[in-house]
């Protein structure tokens, strides 16, 4: 079998087109194919596709493909243009490669598996091409997946905040918790980020009153925003983030006390940490800070806190009962950072409860964060929060993305 019709079944050629003959350069570890149709070929029309159009002209197109062995490989290509008696003078599509594209179909597919894996860059640099090039492919791939994306059985949505680059600059995520994916990421993280959610739904066919849950932190803008766009909805405040806002509510307590009570720097672990989670250098420190002859309020804070905890063990039948006791023990505890947490609760009473109904958090979301922070922080940041948003989509949307011929 010659080497051409090596590379004809390589390349998974069929009439009229065929690979008219090839030029290899080891010195320049470079591999050129130039491809041809037969003489007489029809092809469908790109933009009706009404069939049996014959070629008006033609016009000479490059391609990087797949490497050859360690050689860099591109195929060369005469490509007709056809006159459709419906559409006029088109270029024709070919098999290859998507329309528009220097890269093959193939040499797409590799990239995307590369970027998932690793920074654009430094795929970049694995494959000899500039980033832009291989963000171009990114972003195409990931709008055209997203774009044929069916929303319509969204039931219950997370919403969290991630940060794009220093200076309080975010994207808000919001996933579906039934399914583990995230479904929209958009920049900000006002109430402008929920009417643009809607939008997004709306155009993939769902709505917004088929939304029924969604598990948010206590921010008041969220909340804001889920009233106007998602009135139909349940909200279940996020438990992790509760527990986070009284951890930094002890830490409060901590840090204004140790100007008078030295022992107490160097803690904040020991506080913020549940007592089974200690090592046993800091169990020994934690039972030296925790007796009661100290009288410290940091020690009243952390028991407060443990005390809180117990919340969520509670039957659904005992727990308002449950969160109004520690309420009441809260707000006579003297100690003005748990007073604060106390009436943050208060003011969003049932959307505390509300967990005891839904079961829902934001802890898949949470891991997702995690995911999209490693990526920035490995990649040393994004030049712009569009490319972010698009390497969330890779890492958590579960797209389908199709760069190659079915």
């Amino acid at each position: 079998m010659r080497d051409l019709d090596l590379f004809q079944m390589a390349l998974g050629l069929v009439e009229p087109w065929y690979v008219e003959r090839s030029e290899f350069n080891p010195a320049a570890r470079r591999l050129d194919l130039y491809l041809n149709f037969k003489s007489g070929g029809v092809f469908a029309c790109p933009e009706c596709g009404g069939g049996g159009c014959k070629a008006y002209d033609t016009t000479e197109k490059t391609w990087r493909h797949l490497n050859f062995f360690h050689h860099e490989a591109y195929l060369h290509a005469r490509v007709p243009r056809v006159k459709c008696e419906r559409c006029g003078v088109k270029l024709v599509d070919v098999p290859w490669a998507r329309t528009g594209s220097g890269f093959t179909l193939m040499f797409e597919a590799i990239v995307l598996m590369l970027v998932k894996a690793m920074p654009v860059a430094e795929a970049a640099r694995m494959l000899g091409e500039h980033d832009t090039r291989l963000w171009r492919v990114v972003h195409h791939y990931v709008d055209e997946a997203r774009e044929s994306r069916d929303l319509s059985e969204v039931r219950a949505v997370g919403v969290d905040e991630t940060a794009s680059k220093r200076g309080h600059q975010y994207i808000t995520l919001f996933v579906d918790l039934e399914q583990s994916r995230l479904l929209f990421a958009t920049e900000g993280r006002d109430a402008r980020t929920m009417s643009a959610f809607r939008s997004d739904l709306e155009k993939h066919g769902a709505s917004a009153e088929q939304v029924k849950e969604v598990c948010a932190d206590l921010s008041p803008a969220f909340r804001k925003g889920l009233r106007e766009e998602f009135p139909h909805a349940r909200i279940t405040f996020d438990k992790f983030h509760i527990m986070k806002l009284l951890n930094e509510a002890v830490d409060q307590v901590r840090r204004e006390e140790q100007k008078s009570r030295p022992e107490l720097k160097g803690t904040r672990y020991l506080w913020i940490k549940n007592p089974l989670s200690l090592s046993s250098a800091q169990i020994d420190q934690y039972d030296r800070l925790y007796l009661p002859s100290l009288n410290l309020k940091t020690a009243r804070a952390y028991h407060l806190k443990l005390g809180f905890q117990d919340l969520w063990q509670q039957p659904k039948a005992r727990a308002e009962a449950f969160l109004k006791a520690w309420y009441n023990w809260a707000i006579r505890s003297q100690l003005d950072p748990i007073k604060r947490f106390a009436r943050t609760i208060r003011d969003h009473w049932q959307g505390v409860l509300n967990w005891f109904q839904t079961r829902i958090s934001n802890g898949i979301l949470e891991g997702m964060n995690s995911l999209i922070q490693a990526a920035k922080a490995k990649a040393r940041g994004y030049r712009s929060t569009r490319n972010l948003i698009a390497i969330a989509y890779l890492i958590a949307g579960k797209l389908d993305l199709r760069p190659l011929p079915i």
